[in-house]
């Protein structure tokens, strides 16, 4: 059966990204598991696929039929899924982190109706954290209510922000990163975009931009949005693509900054170097 209710499919991800937790944690103290690298520099690890493998397992016992994108078993159709209803998830966000020994690592599943993402969830095993929310009821960590800051100025907003792999690309961002060092209170690079989104949404980060893959930012997106963040594209989204699946030039700020945030990154592009 897969006409769940949000807060079916809500409370199913819940326990599927904490069992996916566990395994994460259980991995790491066994420190067993194998490191390559992708194309363009990109880490993964023995975890990562099979964490993949047992959400991928997970889904399809509660939702059978129902399509999957994933990190690692599917990113070749990131953009082209026309799903009805489509399963987003990165197993271990921040893998660099898990293998660093690093505590920001997140499990993130998202969930997406006729391209509107509905139902996300990001799980942090070594922080103890797992953030939830579905389409109109709210978002919350731990099962408490959460909402963003109250921050109203550049000179007061702390920014999350990542960098791209390669490392050709990264050179087009320092604009970008001069002008919120110099506007902002200060930058984070935390090296987990899905809690980058759940900060924003909880009040630790007051922004966040950046340019990832959908599995990175589609959970914490929904988590953003209904914790009562803005959420938005400094660019126009192609027409065939879902805004929600998107996952470039992406702002998200606490709804006092997020004019004054993208007015700032959009000059930054504009400057010559």
């Amino acid at each position: 059966m897969s006409d769940h209710t949000l807060a079916a499919r809500l409370e199913i991800t819940i326990a599927i990204a904490e069992e996916a937790g566990q395994m994460i944690i259980k991995a790491r103290e066994q420190q067993d598991f194998a490191q390559r690298l992708k194309k363009d520099n990109e880490l993964v690890t023995d975890v990562d696929v099979a964490v993949d493998k047992l959400i991928s397992q997970r889904l399809e016992e509660h939702f059978p039929g129902e399509a999957r994108l994933s990190e690692e078993l599917a990113p070749e159709s990131a953009l082209h899924e026309a799903a009805p209803k489509l399963w987003v998830v990165d197993p271990i966000d921040g893998t660099v982190n898990f293998a660093q020994g690093l505590r920001h690592v997140a499990v993130s599943i998202g969930w997406m109706e006729e391209g509107v993402a509905k139902v996300g969830v990001v799980h942090a095993p070594f922080l103890g954290e797992t953030f939830s929310a579905a389409e109109g009821a709210g978002a919350f960590c731990n099962g408490k209510p959460i909402q963003p800051s109250s921050a109203d100025s550049l000179a007061h907003t702390l920014v999350g922000t990542g960098f791209p792999y390669r490392k050709e690309e990264r050179k087009q961002l320092l604009k970008r990163l001069e002008a919120v060092l110099f506007e902002c209170q200060d930058v984070r690079r935390n090296g987990a975009a899905a809690l980058d989104l759940c900060d924003v949404a909880c009040g630790r980060l007051d922004a966040y931009y950046e340019s990832v893959s959908p599995w990175d930012f589609v959970a914490g997106w929904v988590i953003a949005r209904e914790a009562g963040a803005r959420v938005g594209h400094l660019y126009p989204v192609p027409p065939a693509v879902p805004e929600d699946l998107y996952p470039d030039h992406l702002i998200v700020t606490a709804p006092g900054v997020y004019d004054a945030m993208a007015y700032l990154l959009l000059e930054a592009d504009q400057c010559k170097p």
